[in-house]
């Protein structure tokens, strides 16, 4: 459980990372799309046009990136939701196993009071 909740947080870390690493991509994209449109305004049409498709070319791959964020996070959280099942269900593994050890040391007690009640008649 603990393995699969660390393996879990490593994940959203490492999407955390990966969310700023495209938020620097966007805005050195916006900053050259800034000095495209400067070079278009002096005449490199063909130069902003190349930065326009590879603006969207990017943007393509932050949502993709995204999108597989979104998926990894309700990884997260389903095995979140798990890991508090198996947590629930292993407390209420313990109340049982402690009530049968209850219930086990009372009826030893019973065979042993009976074997000394079988001993003493004997005996007697």
């Amino acid at each position: 459980m603990a393995e699969e909740l660390k393996k879990e947080q490593d994940t959203s870390s490492h999407l955390e990372r990966m969310k700023k690493n495209l938020e620097v991509t966007v805005k050195d994209l916006q900053h050259r799309l800034d000095e495209a449109e400067n070079l278009a305004m002096k005449g490199g049409k063909k130069q902003l046009q190349k930065l326009e498709s590879r603006v969207r070319e990017l943007e393509t791959e932050v949502e993709a990136e995204q999108r597989r964020g979104v998926d990894a996070v309700k990884g997260v959280r389903k095995y979140e939701r798990r890991v508090k099942e198996l947590t629930y269900q292993t407390e209420e593994d313990k109340k049982n196993v402690g009530r049968l050890q209850d219930l086990v040391d009372k009826l030893q007690m019973k065979v042993k009071a009976y074997k000394r009640h079988s001993e003493e008649a004997v005996s007697h």
